[in-house]
């Protein structure tokens, strides 16, 4: 369907700019319309840019008003048409109302709930539809918002909880290098002028030091575009190449502190989402190949497929968890009793528990981690450069004292 960038006038009179797609300019007016704006002038866009000019892409936390909204409508007994209309009229974001308006419109024509939402993969992915579409066969539809709604604001949490993770080593690594660098750069010729001036033999630790600050004054665009260039390559080579991207997830899942934070933050997600599509009546087959598809890590992906394939063959869910070797003995025991007991429901619950708390309580203490150890390495380099700088001038004023 052809997107059209669109520029409007609301009720209210005010020029409104945005995108939208439509089968064709009348159609476009029309859609228009049911939104309260008038059409001025368009023009056929790129799809992105449609969407970017339509307020940009829609939040989780749009998505979990939605969601909130659709559980206690459904509950109502209000009908799903008549509460998207209702929702159109009152939302902020401008691009979930054009997302309601399309909507709208295809349920008047007789597609479910999850058809109409299945054409919208850039506002729900694959997990949402087949929960809804789980939901409507079940009649748990209220029941799935609940649950969606709540992972969403789970993954926000997760999501804040990994940015605290990583702001703080990040901020304080770039601010103890800008003030390396600038000794290197004004502190040490300054000091090495003095020493050249004074036909001094330098220490091992000085020499060191003083050709570090010539190379990085003489050859600082290359020392400064290598990491970029480095860094441009690497990501073209993860993003060409299979075999660069599974080293790149291995690496990442074996960094020192950060690597098994985010091997739990994944599991974390992982366990989440598998308990919340088998309660929603999808079967633990489907549920793992979707699960497969959205932890963003190949190792951890290829894992899951391998255990997929298990239980197809026959193996327990147990054995076959088991058999990746990511989980805990305390989550294997749980799905153990779990599976045996008929409660695997509940038992995947007990592990969506334990990894919500384990996430919490690896980020902070990673991050009480991560503060002493850069502090101490970073505290060590500043101590080694003040160490080669002022270890000759201390010789000096020894001599002078003499």
């Amino acid at each position: 369907m052809p997107s059209y960038q669109y520029k409007a006038i609301n009720l209210a009179g005010a020029a409104v700019k945005g995108g939208l797609e439509a089968i064709n300019e009348v159609d476009l007016e029309l859609r228009l319309k049911n939104i309260g704006l008038d059409l001025i002038s368009y023009k056929t866009v790129n799809p992105k840019t449609a969407s970017m000019a339509s307020g940009g892409l829609i939040t989780r936390q749009d998505l979990i008003n939605f969601c909130f909204d659709m559980e206690h409508m459904i509950k109502a007994g209000i009908p799903i048409i008549d509460g998207f209309r209702d929702m159109r009229d009152t939302i902020d974001s401008p691009r979930l109302r054009e997302v309601l308006t399309i909507m709208i419109e295809d349920m008047e024509s007789g597609r479910l709930l999850s058809e109409c939402m299945s054409a919208h993969a850039d506002t729900f992915d694959r997990i949402f539809v087949s929960l809804i579409r789980a939901g409507e066969v079940t009649g748990r539809l209220p029941e799935i918002f609940k649950n969606l709604a709540d992972s969403l604001r789970w993954q926000d949490e997760l999501a804040s909880q990994t940015r605290r993770l990583l702001i703080y080593p990040a901020f304080t690594l770039i601010v103890v290098l800008l003030v390396i660098v600038a000794l290197l750069v004004f502190l040490v010729p300054q000091i090495a002028q003095l020493f050249k001036s004074m036909g001094m033999v330098l220490p091992l630790q000085t020499t060191i030091l003083l050709n570090t600050s010539d190379l990085i004054q003489h050859y600082w665009l290359p020392l400064l575009t290598l990491p970029l260039i480095t860094g441009v390559i690497s990501i073209s080579a993860v993003k060409r190449s299979a075999q660069c991207a599974y080293f790149w997830d291995y690496s990442t899942l074996h960094t020192p502190i950060i690597g098994a934070i985010y091997q739990k933050i994944i599991l974390s997600r992982f366990a989440s989402i598998l308990s919340l599509m088998y309660q929603s009546g999808i079967t633990i087959i489907d549920a793992l190949r979707i699960c497969e598809s959205i932890v963003g890590n190949r190792v951890i992906a290829k894992g899951i497929h391998d255990a997929t394939q298990d239980i197809m063959a026959g193996a327990s869910i147990t054995e076959a968890f088991k058999a990746l070797a990511l989980f805990p003995p305390l989550v294997i025991r749980m799905l153990q009793v779990g599976e045996s007991t008929g409660g695997l429901d509940a038992a995947l619950n007990n592990v969506t528990y334990f990894y919500n708390r384990d996430v919490k309580d690896a980020v902070d203490k990673g991050i009480k981690m991560l503060g002493p150890v850069l502090t101490f390495i970073l505290g060590g380099l500043i101590a080694l450069i003040i160490w080669a700088v002022f270890g000759p001038v201390y010789d000096i004023l020894g001599k002078l004292k003499l």
